[in-house]
C-alpha cells in the first residue's frame, strides 16, 4: 500500500525559535499603547534605519529607495504584482518563493542550479530558458536569486553570480537578491558574500526578512532597497501602491522594536553572531551525520538548513516503499525535515531539506542554553537527536534480507 505523506506542520523562517532578547521585548512592549497605523512601506524613522543598515554592508541607500512590509512574503508579492511577466527562480529555491508569482497568475521558470552551489540558476540554462520563453510570447521579467541559499544553506562565490546577473540585466530582467540569510555566515572568515548590488547597482533589488537575524520569527518584518535609478523609483513606486493595496502595514510595535533592531547596538550584534556560530556548529553535525549515513549533502555555509541527496539509497528506500520526496519526509519529520517538492525540485528525487530546528530542544530555557553553551555538541538533547538521526539513517539504508 503506497504510503500517505504526512503534512509537517510549517516551521518558523530562520533563527528558528531562538529566545526573544529582553532588549526587543522591552521595545515592543514601551510601544503596546501606540494606536496609530504605520504606513504603507514603513515610516521615516523605521526607513532611515534601514539605510544605515544596508550603510554597514556597503551598500549606500536614501529613504525613497527603501521599502518595509510585514514579512518577505508579503513584500515580494508587492515587488512581482509591480514588476509584471514571469519569475525566474533557482531549483530549488526558498519555499516562498513560487507561491507569490503564482497568486499573481505569473509564470514560473524554474531553472537548475550548478554543482557548486544553491541560490541561483545555471547562467547557460538561464539564457536558453529565457530564449525558449520568449519564443511563446511569455518571456520572464525577473530573476529571484539568493547570496546564502535556503533550502541548501550554500553561498554561490561571487563569480558566479556576477556571471548570472550580467546575463539576466543584458536580457532586461529585473534581479532580485534575497539576502535574508546573508548575515548568518557560519565562518565569515572563509565565504565571501557579495551582494549583486554592488555588481550591477542599476538592476538590482535588494530583499532581506529580517527575522532571519534582527527580529523573533514570530515578528514579520522584511525590506527592499531599489536601486537609485528612475526605473528603480517608478518600480518602488508600484510595489508601494501594491502595498497600500493589501492593507496590511507593519504593526506599530513591531515596527518600534524593528527600527531599534536596524541600528544593530551591541547586543543585537552579539546575538547575531552567537545565531551565526550555533548554526553553524549544529549543521556541520546535520551534515557529518547525513553523510556518514549515505547521503549527498554540499557542506553549508550560512544559516540553518541544509539540503541532502538519497539517491544513493534509493533501492533500499523503495525496499521501505520510499520512492519520492514526500515518504522521506515523513521518515524524517523529527528532524524538520521538508521534502525537496515544496522547494520546486524535482518530485521524484529524494532530497529533502533539514533543520537545525531539530537540535535545539523544546521551550525557551533548552533554546537558551545550547544558544550560551561553549559546545552546544556536548549537550544531552543535542546528542540524543543526533544519535537518534544516525540510528534511523542506518535503519533506511539497510536492504533488509536478501
Amino acid at each position: 500500500m503506497q504510503r500517505t505523506a504526512l503534512d509537517p506542520a510549517p516551521e518558523p523562517d530562520p533563527p528558528a525559535g531562538l529566545p526573544v532578547l529582553p532588549e526587543l521585548a522591552a521595545h515592543l512592549s514601551a510601544a503596546s499603547g501606540r494606536t496609530d497605523p504605520e504606513p504603507p512601506g514603513g515610516s521615516p524613522p523605521l526607513r532611515a534605519a534601514a539605510c544605515d543598515y544596508w550603510e554597514r554592508r556597503g551598500l549606500g541607500t536614501g529613504p525613497d529607495r527603501v521599502l518595509a512590509a510585514p514579512g518577505a512574503p508579503a513584500l515580494l508579492l508587492a515587488l512581482l504584482a509591480a514588476a509584471g511577466g514571469g519569475v525566474l527562480l533557482p531549483r530549488p529555491c526558498a519555499e516562498w518563493y513560487a507561491p507569490a508569482a503564482r497568486l499573481l497568475g505569473l509564470r514560473v521558470h524554474p531553472t537548475p542550479v550548478p554543482a557548486e552551489s544553491g541560490g541561483v540558476p545555471d547562467a547557460f540554462v538561464l539564457l536558453e530558458t529565457v530564449r525558449r520563453a520568449r519564443l511563446t510570447g511569455q518571456g520572464p521579467r525577473v530573476l529571484l536569486l539568493s547570496v546564502a541559499d535556503d533550502p541548501s544553506g550554500t553561498c554561490p562565490p561571487p563569480e558566479l553570480v556576477h556571471e548570472v546577473c550580467e546575463a539576466a540585466a543584458a536580457d532586461g530582467l529585473w534581479i532580485v537578491s534575497d539576502e535574508t540569510g546573508r548575515d548568518l555566515l557560519h565562518d565569515p572568515h572563509d565565504t565571501v558574500v557579495l551582494s549583486p548590488a554592488e555588481m550591477l547597482p542599476d538592476d538590482v533589488v535588494v530583499l532581506a526578512d529580517l527575522r532571519a537575524t534582527l527580529v523573533p520569527a514570530s515578528w514579520p518584518a522584511a525590506l527592499a532597497r531599489f536601486p537609485a535609478t528612475g526605473r528603480g523609483a517608478a518600480l518602488r513606486a508600484a510595489a508601494l501602491e501594491r502595498l497600500a493595496d493589501l492593507r496590511t502595514p507593519l504593526a506599530g510595535p513591531v515596527a518600534r522594536a524593528v527600527t531599534h533592531a536596524l541600528g544593530e547596538p551591541a547586543t543585537v550584534r552579539a546575538r547575531t553572531a552567537a545565531a551565526a556560530r550555533l548554526h553553524g556548529v549544529l549543521a556541520g553535525a546535520l551534515h557529518h551525520t547525513l553523510t556518514e549515513g549515505g547521503a549527498v549533502c554540499r557542506p553549508p555555509h550560512a544559516g540553518s538548513h541544509l539540503y541532502a541527496d538519497f539517491g544513493p539509497l534509493r533501492p533500499a528506500l523503495a525496499a521501505r516503499g520510499i520512492t519520492g520526496p514526500a515518504e522521506l519526509e515523513a521518515e524524517l519529520a523529527p528532524w524538520s525535515a521538508r521534502g525537496g517538492h515544496r522547494f520546486g525540485d524535482d518530485p521524484h528525487a529524494l532530497r529533502v531539506r533539514l533543520s537545525t530546528e531539530a537540535l535545539l530542544g523544546t521551550g525557551t530555557a533548552h533554546r537558551q542554553r545550547v544558544l550560551d553553551a561553549t559546545d552546544p555538541l556536548r549537550l544531552p538533547h543535542v546528542t540524543e537527536a543526533l544519535s537518534s538521526l544516525s540510528a534511523t539513517l542506518a535503519a533506511l539504508a539497510d536492504p533488509g534480507p536478501s
